[in-house]
């Protein structure tokens, strides 16, 4: 079925239940918590559910309770039966929220959204037309980011949004198949866990000031082995905004979260083979970025705004990941302990929660 039919086709009937997961840690995001669980209200295809999971912080997680019991809140009549708040059953982090989140769905279809994105009407229909092939383990979508400037800096390269948590520039349109989903955007199968296991601990996120990730990079390719005919995909019709805020317009959290990155790639690397692991990252770094810099040193030439800036923010970029990955290696055959920590066991799906 081609888009165009599917999109005529709104009101074909679906007879997958979607289980929306929100992995939440701080009061200061208190509005877009509220934002975003409201974008999932609105829906075209309504959520079976929306699972509020709180990351080891007991006032937002009373107040996050008291919000979506009553208690007086304006709005507790319209979620009563819809949002659920939960504490995260592992350690602190953002797979191990996720986890939790996964072993309390009641969906065959888990989605996840980040606590400070907002998705468009039509995001879970999207998702769930790509289900309508059972190969399919899991659907991505594409995640446009929401400047707090209101206009993308100028010296910021669109090959280099996955900085901010969106879609960059090197990733082909329409409906795709892909090695991994972006995590803040994505849907997966609750079979697709059974058979893989849940988000490793010890990769992404966990509260931790540098900005590690690629937990859903890891989990993607430990899933495709799992069942080796497993089609992963992104549909760029499911499109969330994402908030990047101020501190993230800057290139000194540019510098930041490259390194991180570079990181996370070499505990991904450790974890799945660099074979796997880099596959991706060896086609665009030897023809998205080379084009990227290419473009930004024309622009230059012609006078437009910022092309010079780009172009020195994606060799920055390249060189600050590759000099993360070289320290991350360097240290893991010295046997000296890399400071994130080992990656821990993959929660099940099912049983008593993550571990």
């Amino acid at each position: 079925m081609s888009h165009q039919e599917n999109h005529r086709g709104n009101h074909r009937p679906s007879h997958r239940r979607f289980s929306v997961v929100i992995c939440v840690y701080t009061e200061d995001r208190w509005e877009d918590i509220l934002a975003a669980v409201d974008s999932v209200r609105q829906q075209s295809l309504p959520a079976l559910e929306t699972l509020l999971v709180v990351d080891h912080n007991p006032q937002l997680l009373e107040r996050l309770t008291e919000e979506f019991k009553g208690c007086g809140a304006h709005r507790a009549a319209a979620y009563e039966e819809e949002v659920r708040v939960l504490a995260n059953a592992g350690p602190r982090g953002l797979s191990a929220g996720r986890n939790t989140g996964i072993a309390a769905a009641r969906g065959e279809i888990v989605a996840f959204l980040d606590d400070d994105a907002v998705a468009e009407r039509e995001w879970l229909r999207y998702f769930d037309e790509g289900y309508d092939d059972p190969r399919v383990m899991a659907v991505g979508g594409r995640t446009l980011p929401a400047w707090a400037s209101g206009r993308r800096p100028a010296w910021f390269p669109e090959e280099f949004d996955w900085v901010v948590g969106c879609t960059y520039r090197g990733l082909p349109p329409g409906r795709v198949r892909v090695r991994n989903v972006l995590g803040g955007n994505a849907s997966f199968r609750r079979t697709a866990f059974d058979a893989s296991g849940g988000f490793a601990t010890g990769i992404g996120r966990d509260g931790d000031k540098r900005p590690l990730g690629c937990e859903e990079t890891e989990l993607c390719i430990r899933l495709g082995r799992a069942l080796p005919h497993a089609v992963l995909l992104i549909d760029d019709r499911a499109v969330i905004h994402h908030k990047v805020p101020a501190a993230r317009e800057h290139f000194g959290y540019f510098r930041t979260r490259t390194y991180a990155e570079g990181l996370s790639k070499a505990l991904v690397a450790r974890s799945v083979g660099s074979g796997k692991g880099l596959e991706s990252e060896r086609r665009y770094t030897t023809r998205v970025l080379p084009a990227g810099v290419a473009r930004g040193l024309r622009d230059a030439l012609l006078g437009r705004r910022g092309g010079a800036g780009r172009a020195g923010a994606i060799v920055t970029g390249v060189a600050t990941a590759a000099a993360g990955y070289a320290l991350a290696n360097m240290r893991t055959r010295a046997g000296v302990a890399f400071s994130h920590g080992p990656i821990a066991a993959y929660a099940p799906a099912t049983g008593g929660g993550p571990r």
